[in-house]
């Protein structure tokens, strides 16, 4: 067994493969690049659900070691420093309490108690429910995923329900909208939205009444799939398997007809019965922009009539500056789609491909395994359908930074003009760079975890931490956060380095060195690393140690502790360690102003 499984055909299909994948890699016959440990605490009985997440995260390349507690033993194990659940030490708890447990007898019987009683069962249930998360954040290190309750669809009083005041259906609201509000500002909680989840799959559907009296399963197995699917929306940020660009189609794609045959009167695009699906995609599409994904064109034609239409027809959505390249040419797909990865600086995992013709698809599944294709259906009255169920540009938190990402790669289109024919020198001085070196604070710290767990490419160790991480560092007095802003005449970046350098007396380890890949090259990366090197001579600090760990995508950041004057101490299979003797102050790049 060497290849990610399938998905399988049933419920038992996941029960097998689970017990397979377990196997093969405790027996060291498959290997997976990451790996993860989840633990799953509910208030009932959840057969089957530590199996199909397994399966699931395998099909995606990662071994899942899954703790499960006791039957309904979810507050034991919370409350209890010495449980067994403390004891895995989890990267990720989910916590899924049902409204059955939650509400008790009052599930039948709501109205035995009044609308005070009902007010102060609210408050009651939530501080019960904050005091099980303040102690698993205190014992434990995990980000916690904890779900809402499904709101019945059911009321003993019929459609007199809504005429209550705060009736047992807004009671059961009431407490998820406490529960939301308390996972706004805390960077380990997260909510699952159950409830939703209940919705889409139609709540009369949830519960498999026969299962439910005789196993106490609260979820009917065959939506199992599907929960862990969505289980994966936060998953995948916590292991940074995020995609940042789509690469689109023209014809037929973002517009209906061929623009080198029909013309900008000819193509559909409108509010017409067959124009308004290709315009609702645009819009979409223009929603995932301005939350920082970037869009990408690779099309077979001619750049004048692309450009024509993109610049002129009245109701184009998506217009140049939306887009980070544009590959418009009669090239094939993926030499285009190569292109593009070059020219923007990131990865090809991080592409998705977007097309109607199903011959292109397959040939970039073939080419590009690494570019997840989405297969489009025929009737493009299914394609923003279609783009919403892709659940791979979740994020855990979203940055001033994402939102101007976009606005940054035309900035960056600028820059590439103004390069081409300059002196490297007189380019560099041209943009006037000026950089600021801060402390990582409140305001700062989600984007500085943001850019530890998507960068690749100019990134020394490729560390990961999220937000509790970097919390408990910069709070411990051992480590010094520090965050590298950068701005020219173009465009303000925000924050692009992070930099984590453990502090001890005689002698500071630089933990990790990052860069985004779309600012490397600028003499930045060499000015903040000044920056570092000076910091330790006026804290009367001789020596700074640099490591670089080598991975497939940062090659480069290869040589530069060796280009900036460290020596190597030593090499291990996995890790090299440099050295910097500090004896003077650094001076910065001439081409860079540092500011405050």
């Amino acid at each position: 067994m060497s290849e990610p499984v399938t998905d399988p055909m049933s419920f038992v299909g996941y029960l097998n493969m689970a017990e397979k994948i377990e196997k093969n890699v405790r027996t060291k016959t498959i290997s997976l690049k990451k790996s993860i440990k989840i633990a799953y605490l509910s208030s009932f009985n959840p057969k089957g659900i530590k199996e199909v997440l397994a399966v699931k995260c395998f099909q995606r390349g990662v071994f899942a070691d899954i703790y499960q507690c006791g039957y309904n033993q979810y507050a034991q194990e919370l409350l209890n420093p010495q449980s067994g659940l403390y004891q895995f030490d989890p990267d990720v708890i989910i916590l899924f309490i049902d409204k059955r447990t939650i509400l008790g007898d009052l599930f039948y019987v709501p109205y035995k108690i009044s609308e005070l009683e009902r007010r102060d069962w609210a408050d009651e249930k939530f501080s019960e429910l904050q005091s099980l998360l303040a102690k698993a954040k205190s014992c434990s290190r995990a980000q916690i995923l904890v779900h809402n309750f499904d709101v019945p669809y059911y009321s003993p009083l019929g459609i007199l329900e809504n005429k209550q005041d705060f009736g047992f259906i807004e009671s059961l609201r009431a407490l998820n909208e406490k529960q939301k509000k308390a996972c706004v500002g805390d960077g380990r909680l997260f909510l699952f939205d159950y409830d939703s989840f209940c919705s889409q799959i139609g709540k009369k559907n949830v519960t498999d009444d026969r299962m439910y009296y005789l196993a106490d399963m609260r979820l009917d197995s065959r939506y199992m799939p599907d929960l862990c699917d969505a289980y994966l929306m936060y998953l995948k940020p916590f292991l940074s398997f995020i995609k940042k660009c789509i690469i689109l189609d023209l014809d037929n794609t973002l517009w209906g007809g061929i623009i080198g045959e029909d013309g900008i009167g000819g193509i559909k695009l409108g509010p017409t019965p067959e124009g308004r699906p290709f315009m609702d995609f645009q819009k979409h599409l223009l929603s995932l922009f301005q939350r920082g994904v970037l869009l990408a064109i690779a099309s077979r034609n001619n750049l004048e009539d692309a450009l024509k239409a993109m610049r002129e027809h009245p109701h184009m959505v998506l217009r140049e500056e939306h887009f980070a390249s544009m590959r418009i040419n009669w090239d094939d797909k993926i030499s285009n789609i190569k292109a593009i990865a070059e020219e923007i600086n990131i990865g090809l995992d991080s592409m998705i491909f977007i097309d109607d013709d199903k011959t292109n698809r397959e040939r970039v599944k073939k080419a590009l395994p690494e570019v997840l294709v989405v297969d489009l259906p025929e009737d493009p009255a299914l394609y923003a359908r279609t783009l919403m169920e892709i659940d791979d540009f979740s994020t855990l938190q979203l940055t001033e930074e994402d939102r101007k990402r976009g606005e940054a790669y035309t900035a960056q289109r600028h820059r590439a003009d103004l390069r081409k024919g300059a002196d490297l020198s007189d380019y560099l001085e041209s943009l006037k760079t000026v950089v600021k070196i801060g402390v990582a604070n409140p305001a700062t710290i989600g984007r500085i975890a943001q850019l530890t767990q998507k960068t690749n490419q100019f990134n020394m160790t490729t560390k990961r931490y999220l937000e509790a991480d970097i919390v408990r560092k910069a709070e411990s007095g051992h480590f010094l956060i520090l965050s590298l802003g950068l701005k020219d005449k173009f465009e303000d970046m925000g924050i692009i380095g992070v930099a984590i350098v453990e502090t001890a007396a005689d002698a500071w380890r630089i933990d990790n060195f990052l860069m985004s890949c779309r600012a490397i090259g600028r003499k930045a990366e060499e000015a903040f690393l000044a920056g570092i090197l000076n910091k330790a001579l006026r804290g009367n600090v001789r020596k700074v140690m640099g490591e670089f760990t080598p991975t497939a995508k940062n090659a480069p950041a290869r040589d530069f502790y060796k280009n900036n004057g460290f020596r190597l101490i030593r090499r291990e299979e996995t890790l090299e360690v440099w050295g910097y003797d500090v004896l003077a102050e650094v001076p910065f790049p001439s081409c860079i102003t540092i500011e405050g």
